[in-house]
């Protein structure tokens, strides 16, 4: 055992003393170069002098690297990460020109631009070589992936013999994304797990060549089908009182928004009260990337946390120094950001000289958006995972938003977000390298929160928002480019024939006054109408009277699939074109409007219909069956939010090792089903059911 020991010391002195040199060499290379870089005096040195100042100081910059820089990304924890990753160069850069500095034999300067891109150049070649010289070492492999993925290992105790969990959700994924990546041969990790050709009726891979290892199901999401609803419901087993991805509360007189820090965490407590329990994560689990914590211990870059300024506040932003902490990494990520961002200026400009269409702007802060989104994010997270794969803890929950942010401005079936399902599958088969060489067996999870349906945007269609055409139905003012349109016209005309009918006897009539104007929001092709002044959900005979002509405007309306209300006379009506009335207890025996959505709509209208901030009134886009598209009341031309197409088509994919989400094949429906289901999958790895808390009676 001695004698193994010390192979291993003498095996990471050989790996030092190599990455030394080469770094050395590299320094000597970048001096020849660059032409405000020398590694000799003014007076002129001879080549053994030349080469001492390289060594020394490529050792200084190594010792700098190791023992300085985890110390300041620690004191810049607090700085926002986007931030961190552009100051990692100029902080790179300050080690090299001190490291030149106490170099004793005070040869070497380097102007600060240049001692940049020395460095920067340095620990790329160091962490490369490093890599080269540890992947045949399965012990040396093992510990650089770990030191890369968290350098705030605690001591625990000893790992059960019982398989963990790792849940890797790939954000706006839909099933049939999937399935077309894997026939294509984007994601070859995928298509090895359900063997080479994935069958979408049997729900797993069928190959002559090799077994599968994974089911692929399909699961049908909420009408709110955005990651906050999704993802709310598969953490913490509800997701009641979500209407959508961001909505008007009249008790609050608040905008609630999924991604918003103050109202994530606001929904997370909301959810822990509705099912009565902290979450899946609750225990021994990890929560990163996510925006809610599922009732995890650990959580680095958890959204609903983010606001809190002590105790789990730093844990929040953990994630970015156990990834920055390496500098190498660090630098690569940098580069790797500024290469994505201009990928997406050439891919952009490209589409707008081709004229393509559907087409959304792609400018301004974008390009950093999407570097962010595909790049620092899913690195970071992915250096989390392996942390806590390596830590040996029980569960762990991880998003991935890098494709849904693509496809939201390329469209979902681009090359562009093809290209990122690529780089996605890649991670996948890194993590799962890294669980080999973990102290327990894990399975290995992968599932989407919601698809995303193609279409053009409302406004490009009909040139007008959603909140224009509301506004118009109301007899507002409406902006001089949507009162030119057909749509406008129209609209205008509707109000000027019903302001001549007379009001129904007995009706309540509601003068528009101050603070009256509609509240209009957008969650993909999901659009919701609040009135701020009246305290509750407004029923149809109340919208009538106060602006008789709005309903038909809205529900007659090209754009428009349907409408939802609460109605005095039926509890709650869908309302569609041509006068289309049908009470949410008869759509079972007729859908009317909502029959070109497919089965389960009615199922998942009515459910919306009985949340207590459902807004006065729900719309949902036109949506054509033949080919998936919808309408965005946002800027997407893939988008999600509502019903339609792919977006409510979401996949899971689990080993064959666990149970099969459903005992009888029946269709899984709702993210809280996935999340009992993950749930059962849980206790059938720990080899001891966790205690189901019952969950609390709602007021519907």
């Amino acid at each position: 055992m001695g004698g193994g020991r010390w192979r291993r010391i003498a095996s990471q002195i050989g790996r030092s003393v190599a990455v030394w040199a080469v770094s050395t060499l590299t320094m000597l290379l970048l001096a020849g170069i660059l032409p405000d870089f020398r590694l000799r005096s003014a007076d002129g040195d001879s080549a053994t002098d030349i080469a001492v100042t390289a060594a020394l100081g490529a050792g200084a910059f190594g010792l700098l690297s190791a023992l300085v820089w985890p110390l300041l990304v620690r004191l810049l924890l607090l700085v926002p990460a986007l931030v961190l990753g552009l100051l990692v160069f100029f902080l790179n850069g300050a080690l090299l020109w001190l490291a030149l500095r106490v170099n004793p034999v005070e040869r070497g300067d380097a102007a600060p631009e240049t001692a940049v891109v020395v460095a920067a150049v340095m620990s790329a070649v160091a962490s490369a070589t490093g890599a080269a010289l540890a992947v045949r070492d399965d012990d040396a492999y093992r510990r650089r992936l770990y030191r890369l993925a968290d350098r705030r290992r605690r001591s625990t105790p000893p790992c059960p013999a019982t398989p963990g969990t790792v849940f890797l959700q790939l954000d706006g994924v839909g099933h049939d994304v999937l399935l077309d990546a894997v026939g294509k041969g984007l994601m070859p990790t995928v298509a090895r797990w359900l063997g080479a050709g994935a069958d979408s009726d049997s729900g797993t891979g069928a190959d002559p060549g090799g077994r599968p290892t994974h089911r692929l199901t399909c699961w049908r999401t909420d009408w709110s089908s955005q990651t906050g609803a999704s993802q709310l419901g598969i953490l913490h087993g509800s997701n009641f009182d979500v209407p959508a991805f961001r909505w008007y509360e009249k008790a609050r007189r608040e905008v609630m928004v999924c991604n918003r820090p103050t109202s994530a965490a606001e929904l997370q407590a909301r959810a822990i009260e509705y099912a009565g329990h902290a979450g899946l994560l609750a225990g021994d689990g990890a929560s990163r990337g996510n925006l809610f914590s599922g009732g995890a211990e650990e959580q680095a870059l958890v959204l609903s946390i983010a606001t809190r300024r002590r105790g789990p506040h730093n844990r929040s932003r953990a994630g970015y120094f156990a990834y920055f902490s390496d500098p190498a990494n660090a630098v690569r990520t940098a580069l790797s950001f500024i290469a994505e961002a201009g990928r997406e200026i050439g891919q952009s400009t490209r589409a707008r000289l081709r004229k393509q269409r559907p087409r959304v702007s792609r400018g301004g802060l974008y390009p950093f958006v999407r570097a962010f989104a595909t790049v620092v994010e899913r690195d970071v997270v992915v250096a989390a995972v392996m942390g806590d794969l390596l830590a040996g803890r029980t569960a762990v929950y991880a998003d991935l938003v890098a494709y849904d942010e693509v496809a939201h401005h390329s469209g979902p079936a681009s090359r562009d977000a093809e290209k990122v399902l690529n780089r996605l599958d890649r991670a996948l088969a890194l993590i799962e390298k890294v669980a080999e060489h973990a102290p327990r067996p894990y399975r290995i999870v992968v599932l989407s929160d919601h698809g995303q349906s193609p279409g053009e945007t409302f406004r490009a269609r009909y040139g007008l928002t959603l909140g224009d055409l509301v506004r118009a139905g109301c007899g507002l003012p409406v902006p001089r480019r949507a009162r030119r349109t057909h749509s406008g016209a129209e609209a205008r005309a509707a109000v000027r024939a019903a302001l001549r009918r007379p009001v129904e006897e007995g009706a309540e009539h509601y003068r528009p006054g101050r603070g009256s104007e509609p509240i209009v929001l957008a969650s993909g092709n999901l659009g919701l109408v609040s009135f701020p002044d009246v305290p509750h959900r407004m029923t149809k005979e109340e919208i009538d009277a106060r602006h008789p002509a709005l309903l038909p405007t809205l529900a007659n309306h090209p754009g428009i699939g349907f409408l939802l209300v609460r109605s005095e006379r039926h509890g709650g009506v869908v309302l569609g074109a041509y006068g289309a009335e049908i009470p949410l207890d008869e759509l079972d025996d007729n859908p009317g409007p909502l029959a070109a959505f497919g089965p389960g709509a009615a199922d998942v209208v009515r459910r919306t219909h009985s949340f207590p901030h459902t807004a006065d009134i729900m719309v949902n886009s036109f949506h054509d069956p033949a080919d998936g598209e919808v309408l965005a009341f946002e800027e997407q031309i893939g988008s999600h939010g509502g019903l339609g197409g792919a977006q409510s088509r979401a996949f899971l994919l689990s080993p064959l090792a666990l149970s099969a989400p459903t005992a009888d094949g029946t269709e899984l429906v709702g993210a809280e089903q996935v999340h009992h289901v993950l749930r059962r999958w849980l206790n059938e790895s720990d080899g001891a059911r966790r205690p189901e808390e019952p969950r609390r009676e709602r007021a519907a």
